[in-house]
């Protein structure tokens, strides 16, 4: 809390200064370049455009699950964990690359980053499909994974840009669709591809898809990043009128200097804010066991009900319609919650009122992973669906409120907070898919999948009561969170 590393550089601009006529910033409160005073319509398209991009490279990191035998026989692995590394080492660069993209888009701009990191992670994930050795596809995948972190790490804080407090609600959920429905989605297209082509389609097929994606950026894309918006603002007016004295509120220093407080901030916040360590706890949880669950998948259908790859990628449904009700039990229910508490508190709105949403979904997915783990290869397969159902649209509540909650907190700096969580949340994602046969080989479906669960009850049951009661507390103590 008392660390001396100035966090100030990124401080969002206010109104003109009188005694400053050489200030630029807002001309007045409605001021149309302020992305908040954007109409609703582009901030929709923006919102979208940025969750194409959030929507690609996740659908990566699992599309290969079906396909993981096949590639692992071609490039001759000869361990499970090998095979399990070839899906886990791209969300191993998840950790990483959020690191320096998210407080980079806070120096220079949301879209450029994205594009130039889509551009990348397409190049490399390209690559992936003409890999002949294990050791090439290990090293196009992370590098791959690199680039595909980068709107994972933007996209929260460029939410915070364009919407205020009481509208971020359906704003972050769509965001929030893309990280949990792209792992979901590409594992049904890659059990028809294993099946019926080769693994290296898996690759050239995102790849095409993320050329797309790009194009769209290009169209649709608008720059949302209000310390951006003023720099070119400022440079535009400097050669008008031939002022150099014009200058923004940002402070001025050189490239290294700047360099150094944006990357250390994530770190900075991570380490030294409660509220941020608490939820990259739980969210890395989250994460970890949906990717497992993403991992195990084909092994279950098609060893248990003896199902074919392709028809067996289809149980990833239910994955996706637990995100889709989870998505609109938010919409419906997270906003209308938010309203109410705040009426009740004489119109004054804290985070803490986005809690309710992250207890009833930490509940949720705590009932689906019990349901999930006892009906493997008990039952009919209709009810291992239905668990992973449950568990899923309960995991898409929990991530929506813990989202939210950080960047109503820390708005000035929700890129970086959101980057301090994506790193530990990463690692699990990485971590958890290696640790699974080692685990159902020892405790079975039943009893692994519990010990889950119960770790899920003892987290996710008590840290909402936890914020619910001390989170105005712990904000008020930080010299980083807003107000």
């Amino acid at each position: 809390m008392t660390n001396k590393i100035d966090l100030e550089a990124a401080k969002p601009p206010t109104l003109a200064q009188p005694d400053d006529p050489d200030l630029i910033t807002w001309t007045n409160p409605n001021d149309p370049e302020n992305p908040q005073n954007w109409p609703k319509s582009t901030k929709w398209k923006n919102t979208w455009t940025i969750s194409l991009f959030v929507f690609i490279s996740p659908i990566s990191s699992s599309m290969i699950a079906p396909a993981m035998k096949d590639l692992g026989e071609s490039l001759h692995m000869h361990s499970d964990f090998e095979v399990y590394l070839s899906m886990a080492i791209f969300i191993l660069a998840y950790a990483i690359g959020p690191i320096f993209f998210g407080p980079a888009s806070e120096l220079y701009g949301r879209v450029r980053l994205l594009q130039v990191s889509n551009l990348w992670y397409t190049a490399w994930n390209l690559g992936c499909g003409f890999a002949q050795t294990k050791g090439q596809l290990f090293a196009f995948r992370f590098l791959a994974g690199i680039g595909g972190s980068a709107p994972l790490a933007i996209g929260g804080g460029a939410i915070s840009d364009m919407w205020t407090a009481d509208e971020r609600g359906k704003a972050m959920g769509v965001y929030t669709l893309g990280p949990l429905l792209g792992p979901v989605l590409g594992p049904i297209a890659g059990g028809f591809i294993a099946q019926y082509s080769t693994w290296r389609w898996v690759f050239w097929s995102t790849s095409a898809a993320a050329v797309v994606v790009l194009i769209i950026g290009f169209v649709y894309l608008r720059e949302c990043h209000p310390g951006t918006i003023l720099r070119k603002r400022c440079e535009r007016l400097v050669k008008e009128t031939a002022n150099p004295n014009l200058h923004t509120e940002e402070k001025a220093e050189t490239f290294a200097t700047k360099l150094l407080h944006a990357f250390s901030r994530p770190i900075l916040l991570f380490t030294t804010q409660p509220i941020i360590f608490a939820m990259a706890l739980y969210m890395a949880y989250l994460f970890g066991t949906t990717y497992l669950m993403f991992a195990t998948f084909p092994e279950i259908w098609t060893e248990f009900y003896k199902e074919t790859p392709s028809v067996a990628g289809l149980n990833y449904l239910s994955i996706a319609i637990g995100s889709f009700i989870g998505l609109f039990l938010q919409l419906k229910l997270i906003d209308r919650t938010y309203h109410t508490l705040k009426r009740r508190n004489n119109g004054t709105a804290t985070p803490e009122f986005r809690m309710p949403s992250l207890f009833i979904g930490s509940v949720l997915s705590t009932i689906g992973l019990f349901w999930y783990a006892w009906s493997i290869g008990r039952t009919h397969w209709i009810m291992p669906n239905i668990g992973a159902l449950v568990y899923t649209a309960g995991t898409i509540s929990c991530l929506q409120g813990m989202q939210t909650y950080i960047v109503d907190s820390y708005q000035t700096y929700a890129a970086s907070a959101l980057a301090a969580c994506a790193v530990l949340r990463s690692l699990a994602g990485f971590g958890f898919p290696l640790f699974a046969p080692y685990m159902y080989d020892s405790l079975g479906y039943g009893w692994g999948t519990s010990v889950l669960a119960f770790v899920a009850i003892a987290i996710g049951w008590t840290a909402p009561v936890f914020f619910w009661v001390f989170g105005e507390r712990l904000r008020g103590a930080s010299r980083f969170a807003a107000g």
